[in-house]
């Protein structure tokens, strides 16, 4: 049987319960998803690679997707990475249509490298919609509590950060 092998890719700097969503549904999809953590975004990470790796590798040890989801660094395209791990699938989650542009571009430069690889987007539910990894961090950094838009092993290690 072939396996329906799925990449879900960013720099989850932190990761969160939007991405989670996302990474939750897609399993529905898919048999195994990958989930790429970006080295070389542009941004500048508060957490390394290797500890954006470990964080959520520890978060998914302990859910029943643990079978079903293989977390790993990439650089470089993500169509070469989604092609070398054989995935037929690159998973993109939207919060608002301002995503949509940049998204359409990526899918399209993705489809053009490795045409036998489909994007699909899955929209962020409602009440996630709001949350990125960018706010997750500035609401931290100032004190204040997150602490229900992210597994308790990233608040944990937030606050750690932050020394709040």
């Amino acid at each position: 049987m072939v396996s329906r092998i799925g990449v879900y890719a960013g720099t989850f700097d932190p990761i969160h319960n939007g991405h989670i969503s996302i990474i939750t549904r897609g399993l529905c999809l898919l048999d195994k998803l990958i989930i790429g953590v970006a080295h070389d975004s542009g941004k500048n990470t508060l957490f390394s690679l290797d500890e954006r790796v470990e964080l959520i590798k520890e978060y998914f040890h302990n859910t029943p997707h643990k079978k079903k989801v293989i977390v790993e660094p990439f650089n470089g395209l993500l169509a070469e990475f989604a092609q070398e791990k054989k995935a037929i699938v690159i998973l993109r989650g939207m919060r608002a249509i301002s995503d949509f542009d940049y998204e359409f571009q990526m899918a399209l430069m993705n489809r053009k490298l490795s045409p036998n690889i489909q994007t699909i987007f899955l929209m962020a539910d409602f009440h996630w919609m709001y949350v990125s990894s960018t706010n997750l961090k500035t609401v931290a950094s100032l004190g204040g509590n997150v602490s229900d838009l992210a597994p308790a092993n990233i608040w944990n290690a937030l606050k750690e950060k932050y020394k709040v």
